[in-house]
């Protein structure tokens, strides 16, 4: 049995907001939901089909309702962050992976 030491510097917030990962290996976005956030990283979920792995560098896209976007000048906010963590063991209820991402 494996143990997991808890790494987090901030509280997290849980959040059920939609998200669009570019994955530049496949030259593509993934789109996915997020699970929880906080100031330096957040835990996604992500179709079985993204080829994701710890290690590699992606751009987050958060999109924003119209009222923000006009609010605030942009349509999404976008984050890049690195990823630290790919978590399959929902692989076969849900069809999903949970990802987490550290922000850069």
């Amino acid at each position: 049995m494996e143990t997991l030491t808890e790494q987090r510097k901030d509280n997290r917030n849980i959040v059920s907001w939609p998200v669009s990962v570019w994955i530049p290996e496949a030259n593509r976005f993934f789109n996915g939901r997020s699970c929880n956030i906080s100031k330096t990283g957040v835990f996604i979920t992500l179709p079985v089909t993204a080829p994701i792995r710890s290690g590699q560098v992606v751009e987050l896209n958060f999109p924003r309702t119209e009222a923000l976007a006009k609010e605030k000048g942009q349509f999404a906010r976008i984050k890049t962050g690195k990823v630290v963590r790919v978590d399959r063991k929902n692989l076969l209820e849900s069809a999903e992976i949970g990802v987490g991402i550290a922000f850069q």
